[in-house]
């Protein structure tokens, strides 16, 4: 019998005592550390680069904000606004973020180790071709979720409702998604790895039997 799927190993460093920053003040490329951003709207601000350490961001609009290659660490975003969202081949470690509201959000090629997303909606994620380790989204409303071709291990979506799920060549080990209510799910062959109940199986039968080329009479 296949053991369970293991759970993700998140770890939360409790902040420090942090200094309030204004927002506008960021640029592209900076090492900011133990800083407290809120309240501020970073729209179309370029981030490329710049590395947050022990930061803790709220009430956050980050609307076309380019986060491209960034780095977040020991961190927390709360409340965070973004009908687009630019985060490709950001890296992030040990983070919080709590009741995101984003549209389309782009995470590809991303690395994410330790990352705990709680509560919010996010229409279309994309994790297509990430890293992922450790990864825990629970309590989210995601219209659709792409892990396309990532390496992903212990991922959890936890009380998720996901309209659309694609895992087309994804390479999974330890993903339990047996409460999260799905609608349908792409690229079949890639849930390998993925523990589901067997209400979900029922649900899925028709989508493999015409994977698998089975006629059901």
């Amino acid at each position: 019998m296949t053991a369970p799927a293991k759970p993700p190993r998140i770890t939360l460093v409790p902040l420090p005592a942090l200094d309030a920053i204004d927002g506008r003040l960021l640029v592209g490329g900076d090492e900011r550390d133990r800083e407290h951003y809120s309240d501020c709207d970073l729209t179309g601000y370029d981030l490329s680069g710049t590395s947050f350490t022990e930061c803790d961001f709220s009430s956050v609009i980050l609307d076309d904000a380019q986060l491209r290659g960034s780095r977040f660490a020991e961190s927390r975003i709360t409340d965070s606004f973004a009908p687009s969202l630019l985060a490709a081949r950001t890296h992030w470690r040990e983070v919080l973020i709590d009741n995101p509201r984003w549209g389309s959000a782009e995470f590809y090629e991303a690395d994410l180790a330790s990352v705990h997303v709680r509560g919010g909606k996010i229409d279309y994620l994309n994790l297509r071709a990430s890293k992922i380790s450790d990864l825990l989204i629970e309590d989210c409303t995601i219209t659709d979720l792409d892990l396309g071709g990532c390496r992903g291990t212990r991922i959890e979506l936890r009380n998720c409702r996901i309209e659309t799920l694609d895992v087309t060549r994804a390479t999974l080990a330890d993903v339990d998604i047996r409460s999260t209510i799905l609608r349908s799910v792409n690229g079949l062959e890639g849930l390998r790895g993925v523990t589901i109940d067997g209400y979900q199986l029922s649900l899925f039968a028709p989508l493999f039997a015409t994977h698998l080329g089975v006629v059901v009479d």
